[in-house]
């Protein structure tokens, strides 16, 4: 496998799990192309952070410091009520409470990776592979741009909705709705706000967050049960029909809906977990959301997709042979997915109580889970991406 400038390997998305594949495979002595469908790199996003063994990938990449620096400043989450009190607040002590040591805005962190990747990562900002063709020593790859790349590895990371994957794949992607409907965005910073994540509910199962960031903002998050095909519908009229869902929502809901009719970087989502029997076929392999998304009701989507980069390049550095390479990986990163992805059960309707009567059960609930008693136990439900097993190795 390979030619004289070493193997070749083509990596569809820049966001963190395609730029982790792209700086592990060539740390491991790969050539790496990356293709990107947006124009340029695509800064913002909302929160994510780094748990469980991802830390240790981020650490033997050398950015553990710089992650850290680039914290969003949050230092608690807390419930509210409508008059902006605290009901309850979740343990966010050690690097993985409610707000984590590493927490940090999507756009950052891969911008971080981006920043350290290694000379002789190729990124192709505005294409997307149109098609594909395999044979037995390689994978040609041809963009919509019209070009062609022969490689020996082609590398899907293009998020939930990735079309390569759902072409490549078709009859093995199993999308799992969780009947929750999430509108994210940024929106001005007001005197009110303070440096916690402040989580309001209220009747028909809506919630708003507001979260501190380091850019002098706010990012908002309205969260409600399935409204259909919202995220199809052009923006103002998704924003129109999120507006009249939320009438009389009270506390800090018009604030948020004004801000995100201003807002540059609004993005709208019907949450859906990925599932698949397997990840790879010949010489094309998934990773991050495009083969497991977890959704942020899962959390830990970006530490699994920090890992997967990492795990992949080890196999494939550990294996010459490809298909026993991607096996490899897929055995080692599945327990971890499927941890994550086994929600406890009745957790989205707990989140999203729809009645009065719903609302104080699930803050009595909450009160206990965190109480001096329980609140070791519901600890656990943070660390996530978290495993005994050691990382495979890389030289």
């Amino acid at each position: 496998m390979g030619n004289e400038l070493g193997p070749h390997a083509v990596v569809s998305g820049a966001s963190i799990a395609g730029l982790s594949a792209a700086y592990w495979l060539r740390r491991t002595g790969w050539e790496v192309t990356v293709i990107e469908r947006a124009a340029e790199f695509r800064d913002g996003g909302q929160n994510v952070d780094v748990r469980g063994v991802a830390r240790e990938v981020l650490d033997r990449m050398g950015l553990f410091d710089a992650v850290k620096a680039l914290n969003t400043t949050e230092t608690a989450a807390v419930f509210v009520d409508e008059r902006g009190r605290t009901t309850v607040e979740l343990p966010s002590d050690g690097p993985d409470g409610a707000t984590a040591e590493l927490e940090i805005l999507r756009g950052d962190f891969a911008r971080a990776i981006l920043d350290r990747l290694p000379d002789g990562v190729e990124i192709v900002y505005g294409d997307t592979i149109s098609d594909t063709t395999e044979d037995a020593d390689s994978v040609t790859v041809t963009t919509s741009a019209g070009r062609v790349l022969r490689a020996d590895l082609l590398v899907i990371a293009e998020g939930v909705r990735s079309a390569t994957r759902d072409r490549l794949f078709d009859g093995l992607v199993d999308r799992r709705p969780l009947g929750v409907t999430m509108v994210f965005g940024t929106i001005p910073r007001t005197a009110t706000d303070d440096d916690r994540w402040r989580w309001y509910s209220t009747v028909g199962g809506r919630q708003v967050h507001l979260r501190p960031d380091n850019h002098g903002t706010t990012r908002a998050i309205l969260s409600y049960p399935r409204d259909g095909d919202l995220p199809a519908l052009d923006r103002d009229e998704a924003l129109a029909r999120v507006r009249a869902r939320y009438t009389g929502a009270g506390w800090e809901t018009e604030r948020v809906l004004d801000g995100f009719d201003a807002s540059e970087d609004v993005y709208i989502d019907g949450l859906t977990q990925i599932r698949m029997p397997t990840w790879h076929r010949g010489r094309v392999c998934l990773v991050g959301d495009a083969a497991w998304c977890v959704t942020p009701i899962g959390g830990g989507g970006a530490s699994l997709a920090l890992t997967s980069g990492y795990v992949l390049a080890a196999s494939l550095a550990d294996h010459p042979d490809t298909e026993a390479a991607l096996t490899a990986y897929e055995s080692w990163m599945r327990p971890l997915v499927d941890s994550v992805q086994k929600l406890p059960p009745g957790v989205v309707r707990l989140a999203h109580p729809r009645t009065r009567f719903g609302l104080a059960v699930r803050t009595g609930v909450m009160r206990a889970l965190t109480s001096s008693l329980l609140a070791p136990v519901t600890a656990r439900f943070t660390r996530v991406a978290d495993t005994d097993r050691p990382l495979p190795p890389i030289a």
